[in-house]
């Protein structure tokens, strides 16, 4: 009798007693009596014949490990998108977050929730929340505008150059890269930029440009680009031609032109051949329409 044949006999209970003494001196015999043992604490939903005990034995000896509940991925990834999606949702489209911007050669005016006003001038944005605005008056600008206050909680503009703090007053904030310039023309404004903090009255100017820092007077009464004007006191010619594209929608190349040098004066918003001569000429400079969206800076031949 084959060990086989032996242990399908003693499953059924079938062994005689020198079967059974054969039987108990296999080597496997303990191993196969713990697993019956062990088995007898289970209740099985089938029932198994003996005749397939050889199939049995044959899955069970060459059993592969278990493999980990990998289908489970997709669904936790899912899960983690889904999650991600809600929280974009409730911080973006279930907060009112207002935007106003501008184009290149464009102004406009806009009223915020406590009806106070903003001047935007061109290539400019600002941000706010009209959920909080009751409780918080805070807004992003980037660009430059002009902001008549309502008085009330504290309103702050906060800029990637410094966050400007009032309670009611009119003041112009300009946040370009490297520049960051406000003027007063009412009331106290409290500015505070890196580590320089400063508080301006009425007529006075608070400037950062080109990572230096200084503070000067205003006789005027609002901005001048509110009035289709563009002012500069003390400023690189760069800068002064970065507004000329952005206030004409065009684009100004330069030949021998040294534009470290400063510029002060005006140049008009409505005319470019005024505008361009108001800056070329007290620099000694002459200038080419050469297409009406490209104009050309002829310095001097030193």
């Amino acid at each position: 009798m084959t060990e086989n044949d032996l242990l399908k006999k003693w499953l059924n209970d079938e062994l005689t007693d020198a079967e059974k003494d054969a039987f108990s001196k296999q080597p496997d015999y303990a191993i196969n009596q713990n697993i019956i043992d062990k088995a007898k604490h289970f209740k099985a939903s089938q029932f198994s014949k003996a005749e397939d005990f050889k199939t049995f034995k044959a899955n069970y000896q060459n059993k592969t490990p278990v493999k980990r509940l990998t289908w489970l991925q997709p669904f936790i990834s899912i899960a983690a998108a889904l999650i991600i999606g809600f929280g974009v949702y409730f911080t973006f489209f279930n907060s009112d977050i207002v935007e106003v911007k501008t184009l290149i050669a464009q102004q406009t005016t806009t009223s915020l929730p406590d009806q106070s006003t903003v001047i935007l001038n061109a290539d400019s944005k600002i941000t706010y929340d009209s959920d909080t605005w009751n409780t918080t008056r805070r807004l992003n600008l980037e660009g430059e505008a002009y902001f008549k206050v309502a008085k009330g909680k504290t309103f702050d503009v906060v800029t990637p150059n410094g966050t400007v703090t009032v309670i009611g007053t009119e003041f112009n904030v300009k946040a370009r890269k490297a520049y960051f310039e406000i003027m007063c023309f009412e009331g106290i404004v409290k500015v505070t930029s890196d580590t320089i903090t400063e508080q301006l009255v009425a007529g006075e100017t608070f400037r950062i440009l080109n990572k230096k820092f200084t503070q000067s007077k205003t006789i005027d009464l609002e901005p001048q680009w509110t009035n289709n004007r563009s002012s500069f006191k003390s400023v690189p010619l760069k800068k002064v031609f970065d507004e000329l594209e952005r206030q004409y929608n065009i684009k100004v190349l330069f030949k021998n032109t040294d534009l470290s040098r400063v510029f002060t004066g005006v140049f008009v918003n409505d005319n470019i051949e005024n505008a361009l001569i108001s800056i070329t000429k007290p620099m000694n400079l002459t200038f080419e329409i050469s297409s009406p969206k490209q104009v050309l800076i002829h310095g001097n031949k030193n």
